[in-house]
């Protein structure tokens, strides 16, 4: 643990712009499921990712409602608060380095935490919509009616994540924000479903890019990293104790 924390801590202490990217692994310490590990929601039952779908939604908007909410426990959500990770990275801004954070998580935890340059690729649970006006709704309107609609047009509200079939968000600023950065934080993903799984080699790339991984298990990329710490990351940052940044 101890040569873990001086490296990671020494990185981050001689990076001045960092850019971090963060999947479900960031947010299971606060509760939220990890829908792609073994075991999770996808894996069990094919046909939620199928009701999951843009092509469902314009196909279906009533019956897609109801199992987007059970999905998502829409109701819980204010129960779900920030971890000690999320923390972390807010207080990294707090403390002058300019922090850029890309998430493939929907939950808004990173924003709730303090981080003011968060990149949601796949979106918000947060609001929803119109596909007819454009008007966009907060979550209260999700949750008023069974099968939210617009209050102007009247037409069924999309909720604004990023369905299957939806083009993900955010990536030419990613790219781009890379060729500026000193170093590449990898949080809590496996880095297993593209176009995310690219940046890794992308990054690798880059000259004088430094390159680090907080991620329970071990990915296909682990070895394009200077570190790689196999911990869940809450957990890591809590057992820094006063980091000296």
């Amino acid at each position: 643990m101890q040569g873990e924390a001086e490296k990671f801590l020494d990185l981050l202490e001689k990076a001045q712009h960092i850019t971090v990217l963060t999947g479900a692994g960031m947010s299971t310490e606060s509760g939220i499921p990890d829908f792609r590990s073994a075991g999770g929601i996808w894996t069990e039952d094919t046909s939620r990712m199928e009701a999951m779908s843009r092509d469902y939604f314009e196909r279906y908007p009533k019956l897609f409602w109801p199992k987007f909410k059970e999905l998502f426990q829409l109701k819980m959500s204010d129960s779900f608060q920030p971890n000690a990770g999320h923390r972390f990275l807010a207080e990294l801004e707090k403390r002058g380095k300019d922090v850029n954070v890309f998430t493939q998580n929907i939950d808004g935890l990173h924003i709730e935490a303090g981080s003011h340059h968060v990149y949601e690729l796949h979106g918000s649970l947060q609001s929803a919509t119109c596909p007819k006006c454009g008007m966009q709704y907060g979550r209260a309107q999700m949750l008023h009616e069974e099968v939210p609609k617009c209050c102007q047009c009247r037409s069924i509200l999309k909720p604004d994540v990023v369905l299957f079939g939806d083009i993900v968000q955010h990536l030419d600023t990613l790219f781009q924000v890379l060729n500026s950065t000193d170093l590449l934080l990898v949080i809590g993903t496996s880095l297993e479903v593209a176009p995310v799984r690219f940046v890794p080699e992308e990054a690798h790339m880059i000259p004088g890019l430094k390159k680090m991984m907080i991620n329970l298990d071990k990915t296909a990329y682990d070895q394009l990293f200077d570190l790689v710490i196999h911990r869940k990351i809450a957990e890591f940052i809590n057992e820094l104790n006063r980091f000296p940044i």
